[in-house]
């Protein structure tokens, strides 16, 4: 099963050398090859292969381009249990296709092939630059999966062992990894020589990166449930205290008395790790009406603005020492505002709702 988008170029010599790989092994296969409206002769290409090699193709219309999501579909559609997914660039080796296969037999539910296994090997052409990023990007999914090449495109694995397509929820292009996370796949690996395109253009830009980056975040709260949601909700608001104090800081400069800069430098911070924390940590908690939603907001933004702020008050007034230093009475005041914040938004503003969309992700 092969996504594609715009790959006319490659389509003939994948089909060639899939077919090669295949004629020995003793398999009934098929090509599928799902398609994002690329418009450049794809379907033509594919009709003439047709008519000698069990090839199709599905064309997704109508809908945002998305590899993962044409994974998906072509899983679905596929005739056989045993699936191998893999680029149409040619990157992966066609030729390991029985090696993958066959290493199913294991007892693993999805076999990888691998550029970082023992054996394993990158096209020399990779520039620095591209190997840094490969290696940052692997040792970010590292702790989801007992898997040295967690972001592998070339797989295998049986229908049969998978969870429900419909909860799957991926971003981006790395299928692979969420299988393996919301699968909890067994994962076996065989080392590949991993090669570089050499016709056509790469669809790897800074906006895949960015989705890879959300993407990850939503298995880390998936795989390790509450400590990662209190994780990213502190990572967030640490996000939103760098605000707090600069606009602190920079409204007394404009001559502002420091407890009116304390009250205004708070709603730039709140709205932004309300923003946040409505993408990020609480990102699969099911939208409600916005009338409700942004009155719930309120009231657990003047909840946390009463204590954060009446607590920087009590301390800066009550206390010499926080008298005279006024930043660590607004950590203070940060501290018990947040604890309350997160209670609240958790229980509360974006709390569960028991309805059939409850933990779609958006």
């Amino acid at each position: 099963m092969v996504p594609t988008y715009r790959e006319a170029s490659n389509l003939r010599a994948l089909a060639k050398r899939v077919a090669a790989a295949m004629a020995g092994s003793g398999w009934t296969w098929e090509l599928i090859l799902v398609d994002d409206d690329s418009a450049d002769g794809s379907i033509e290409i594919t009709n003439e292969l047709a008519g000698r090699l069990p090839v199709r193709m599905e064309v997704r219309r109508g809908v945002p381009r998305d590899l993962s999501a044409a994974v998906l579909e072509g899983i679905g559609l596929a005739r056989f249990d045993r699936i191998v997914v893999m680029d149409a660039d040619l990157s992966h080796p066609p030729e390991r296709i029985p090696d993958l296969l066959c290493a199913l037999d294991g007892g693993a539910d999805m076999v990888v092939g691998s550029r970082y296994a023992p054996g394993g090997e990158i096209d020399q052409g990779w520039s620095a630059w591209r190997h840094l990023n490969s290696r940052l990007a692997t040792l970010l999914a590292r702790p989801l999966v007992a898997c040295k090449d967690p972001l592998a495109g070339f797989f295998a694995l049986d229908r049969n062992t998978l969870p429900d397509l419909g909860r799957l929820y991926p971003i981006g292009y790395k299928i692979g990894l969420e299988l393996m996370v919301r699968g909890r796949l067994r994962v076996a690996e065989v080392p590949i020589a991993f090669s570089d395109r050499v016709l056509g253009t790469s669809k790897l830009n800074w906006r895949q990166q960015f989705n890879y980056l959300r993407h990850v975040h939503r298995l880390y709260l998936f795989r390790y449930g509450r400590v990662a949601r209190v994780a990213s909700f502190l990572g967030v608001g640490a996000s939103g205290f760098v605000i707090d104090v600069a606009f602190y800081l920079g409204l007394q400069g404009l001559g502002i008395e420091h407890r009116l800069a304390r009250f205004l430098s708070f709603w730039p911070a709140v709205t932004w790790n309300w923003r946040l924390n409505r993408a990020l940590t609480f990102a699969e908690r099911p939208w409600r009406p916005r009338a409700r939603q942004w009155a719930q907001f309120v009231g657990s933004s003047l909840l946390g603005l009463g204590l954060n702020v009446g607590t920087y008050t009590a301390l800066t007034s009550f206390v010499a020492f926080f008298g005279r230093n006024r930043l660590l009475a607004l950590i203070c005041g940060v501290a018990v505002g947040s604890i309350a914040n997160y209670l609240v938004a958790n229980g509360w503003v974006y709390g569960r709702r028991r309805t059939a969309s409850a933990g779609r992700l958006r």
